[in-house]
């Protein structure tokens, strides 16, 4: 049970009626990860983290929090984990500090005398004794995840702990994610927000229309979309002529001016010389790294999962 990573499914699946919300899912989540769970909205990311914290049976599959089936072991099962799904809930007439109170006596006694140092560290101590009902939605977010601090989880699952949020409140929320993996909490984070995951994760799996399309470390992921550059030259049209004739140059397109090219380090050092000789200036000449989104949606054709799942519903 103790060298069991902290989430593990093998071919979950989970149907209602014709429609495929999760579709033979394979998941690993090692300790120590900050993993992204990303795809549009209505792929499965959710429908997965509700199987996986017992609020929902599998149709198929198996699913298991440090060994352990909810559905089977049951709270034993969550001693470990925390977190909420889609949002947060709160008694809006009660202060943010009695809601904590609340929770902690339905939990370890020890959980109480944490209530104080829960508040610190999502920043809400000063806003302990007001009324839940007058929060932002990026306080209410902040006190989801103060709520799951209580039980000092081993791993976090959120899900779109950002949604709702204006650009200051993510910021601060993403701040606040990266200060819980450095204190060694496994994370577990579902998100469409693509650019969030590249900034906060070190693996990652992308689903679409229920299915897992990659799962494995970021660096890997965006590795794949190396080797991509572009020419800003004085002449265009002969560095065009040069870049075509250049070994090791591939798939070069003049676009608005600039040349972009495919190349490995040996192929582009080359062409640098091979410009100076030819006395051909040019003012720039970068690497172009795709972002995340760019490779997501080169992988899903751009396509709506919500879309797909219209689709298998009709079938």
């Amino acid at each position: 049970m103790s060298d069991a990573p902290p989430v593990e499914t093998r071919g979950l699946v989970k149907r209602y009626g014709e429609l495929v919300a999760v579709d033979h899912v394979d998941l690993t989540v090692e300790r120590g990860d900050v993993f992204g769970y990303l795809g549009p909205n209505g792929a499965g990311k959710t429908t997965s983290l509700r199987i996986l914290l017992g609020l929902i049976r599998a149709t198929e599959g198996s699913a298991r929090v440090f060994g352990r089936d909810p559905l089977v072991h049951g709270a034993k099962a969550l001693q470990d984990v925390a977190g909420f799904v889609e949002a947060p809930r709160f008694y809006p007439y009660l202060t943010g500090r009695r809601n904590l109170e609340l929770l902690a006596d339905y939990d370890e006694p020890v959980s109480r005398s944490r209530i104080d140092e829960v508040l610190e560290v999502v920043e809400l101590r000063d806003r302990a004794k007001d009324r839940v009902g007058g929060y932002s939605h990026g306080m209410r977010q902040r006190l989801g995840i103060a709520a799951a601090l209580l039980r000092q989880p081993r791993l976090l699952m959120l899900d779109e702990p950002t949604t709702g949020l204006d650009p200051a409140g993510m910021r601060d929320m993403r701040d606040l994610v990266r200060s819980l993996a450095s204190e060694g909490i496994t994370i577990l984070l579902s998100s469409h927000l693509l650019y969030e995951v590249e900034e906060l994760c070190n693996r990652v799996a992308i689903i679409r229309a229920g299915r897992v399309i990659y799962q494995g470390a970021l660096r890997d992921l965006l590795a794949t979309a190396a080797g991509s550059y572009s020419l800003r030259a004085v002449e265009p049209q002969r560095a065009r002529a040069l870049l075509l004739a250049q070994a090791g140059v591939d798939n070069v397109e003049l676009q608005d001016g600039e040349l972009r090219f495919t190349a490995d380090e040996d192929a582009v050092a080359a062409l640098s010389v091979a410009l100076g000789q030819a006395r051909i200036a040019f003012t720039a000449l970068v690497p172009q790294r795709e972002s995340l989104e760019d490779l997501f949606l080169g992988m899903t054709g751009g396509d709506s999962s919500d879309r797909d799942r219209v689709q298998v519903a009709a079938v």
